[in-house]
């Protein structure tokens, strides 16, 4: 797949006829798309579950609302770091334990102490697992209408109420697309 195919870095929102519960109304920062597959995390399904509570160091620096969030199906029982540097590596070097996935998101070495990257991060957050696609069934997804593909914005990691995240992006774009923001949760109560 060549770079300009690639969908890593962007937003995969969601459409509503999609059926699978794990991503109802869901927003999916892809963290890899390549002919292996795709990777991504949801951003929007916090859990009660404190970040404190499974790693204790990272709680600091962890933005609100400082939970842990299920970043969909695939190894729950996993923790995935991304987070935002601002200005990205401006043409330097990464932030020891940050590896930029594009522009100032990157992933986060939670093996390393966090002090490392306390100076350097603009938000973090923690996801329980991740949302994954083998070889072309992203891309056959996409196809059948199940996802909107769709720019993302550094501040869409840490959005304060990431329920509402899902409309926020949709009203952001210049298209029809802003009008899907406005869909009912359940049709039949038209």
């Amino acid at each position: 797949m060549t770079e300009v195919s690639s969908l890593t870095g962007r937003l995969l929102v969601a459409t509503p006829a999609l059926a699978d519960p794990n991503f109802d109304r869901a927003v999916v920062l892809l963290l890899d798309h390549d002919e292996e597959g795709s990777l991504g995390v949801v951003l929007n399904r916090p859990t009660p579950v404190g970040v404190e509570d499974i790693l204790e160091g990272w709680a600091d620096l962890a933005g609100e609302p400082g939970v842990v969030f299920q970043g969909g199906p695939v190894s729950l029982d996993s923790a995935l770091g991304v987070a935002v540097v601002p200005g990205g590596t401006g043409g330097g070097a990464a932030p020891l334990g940050w590896r930029q996935v594009y522009g100032a998101i990157g992933l986060v070495d939670l093996e390393a102490p966090p002090e490392l990257l306390a100076a350097a991060l603009g938000s973090l957050r923690i996801f329980a697992g991740y949302a994954g696609w083998g070889p072309g069934q992203l891309e056959d997804e996409l196809v059948e209408g199940a996802w909107y593909v769709v720019e993302s914005e550094p501040g869409d990691i840490s959005y304060p109420v990431p329920e509402r995240l899902w409309r926020e992006v949709l009203r952001r774009q210049r298209s029809e697309l802003a009008m899907v923001a406005t869909y009912p949760d359940d049709p039949s109560l038209n």
